[in-house]
């Protein structure tokens, strides 16, 4: 079958509209094999990032659900950050790029905890590299296994999506970094369904390096106040959310200019 069909409507034609998979089994032995490859492969590495972490206590060490459990263990992870710090950096990294590419619930409190241990800047620098090196390692296994995943979870925003990026070719990265700055569409499924609607990897990646700035700035610099947080909700007030709504109206403003130009 092929994978996409154009439909065409008067003089003009309408955007490409992606079709959706076979009713039979959607992925080949290879594609089986290769995602497998990449799931074991991942487990394994965060198994021995696991093994060289030092010799302590680690009952501490488990993965928080609530903000009270990521207060227990900000409060256990500080003196040991001062003490190993490089070691924890590398499990940091590794946890945050694996929940990101398999696209496990909880990288805001992996945000939250980077501004209660490291800081602000560091800490915004920390979680801009590794949100931006999981969401590319999510990009291409959903370039290679995620196509049957999108459309049984996402049909409907998976088409808007796709009819936007057609209309906005000529400058995408602004509609992109739109999308990052702004919750308009998740970022979960951004990740996974930009190459599916042929966003370019290179637009992906330098839209998500940026566009995910302020977000981490606000999530990072809570950190910094966990013990005053009572809900998630408290991160995004209505004045955060006014600020980024308005970032993300600036990075589009190119794009809308660019449509009342070229219209008739």
């Amino acid at each position: 079958m092929a994978e996409a069909q154009g439909v065409s409507e008067g003089a003009g034609a309408a955007p490409t509209i992606v079709s959706s998979p076979s009713p039979k089994f959607p992925l080949t032995v290879y594609e089986v094999a290769a995602a497998s490859t990449i799931v074991v492969g991942s487990v394994l590495g965060l198994f021995c990032v696991y093994l060289t972490m030092p010799a302590a206590d680690y009952g501490f060490l488990k993965f928080p659900q609530t903000l009270e459990d990521l207060q227990l263990l900000r409060d256990d992870l500080e003196s040991y950050t001062r003490d190993y710090t490089i070691q924890v950096l590398v499990g940091y990294c590794a946890v945050y790029i694996f929940m990101q590419t398999f696209m496990i619930p909880g990288t805001v409190f992996m945000s939250l905890l980077a501004g209660a241990l490291f800081g602000v800047l560091k800490g915004v620098a920390l979680v801009v590299f590794n949100a931006t090196a999981g969401a590319s390692s999510c990009y291409f296994l959903s370039k290679l296994i995620g196509r049957p995943l999108v459309f049984s979870l996402w049909p409907d925003k998976l088409t808007f999506f796709q009819a936007q990026v057609a209309k906005r070719k000529e400058k995408l990265l602004n509609y992109m970094l739109f999308l990052r700055v702004t919750p308009t569409l998740p970022n979960t499924f951004i990740n996974v369904a930009s190459p599916i609607v042929d966003v370019p990897y290179h637009i992906f990646l330098l839209a998500t390096s940026i566009g995910l700035i302020p977000a981490a700035y606000v999530t990072v610099r809570a950190g910094l106040a966990l013990g005053e947080l009572r809900s998630l909700a408290d991160l995004y007030d209505i004045q955060a959310l006014a600020t980024l709504f308005f970032i993300g109206i600036v990075s589009v403003t190119p794009t809308l200019m660019n449509k009342t130009d070229t219209s008739p």
